[in-house]
């Protein structure tokens, strides 16, 4: 039987998840935002993106060591041109997938 610390646990963990999302909207609906910050915030999506993709890309290994020609930076270079040419997600992770199924083939 699941205890009453459980329940506490899973609770504050709900309130913890919450309030970081309640606050702001509390305090800034129905606001105006200066139009430099709303600039500012739509940066976040692609800084958020870069920090997760680069590190993958160009280094390897534990300590993290810098390859400029993994199979992982070769198949992302045409990836990212099918990308911006077709706009298309589908299409995009199909050719990624496949470039870098090919050259795992290759380099083993």
């Amino acid at each position: 039987m699941i205890g009453k610390e459980y329940y506490a646990v899973v609770a504050g963990m709900g309130i913890v998840t919450y309030i970081p999302r309640l606050v702001p909207v509390y305090f800034m609906s129905g606001k105006k935002l200066p139009g430099w910050f709303i600039e500012w915030l739509d940066l976040i999506p692609a800084a958020v993106l870069s920090a997760l993709l680069l590190p993958e890309l160009f280094t390897t290994g534990v300590p993290r060591i810098f390859t400029l020609f993994s199979p992982e930076t070769i198949a992302a270079v045409p990836t990212f041109l099918v990308a911006v040419k077709t706009k298309s997600l589908g299409v995009t992770v199909i050719t990624g997938m496949g470039i870098y199924w090919f050259l795992d083939i290759i380099v083993k």
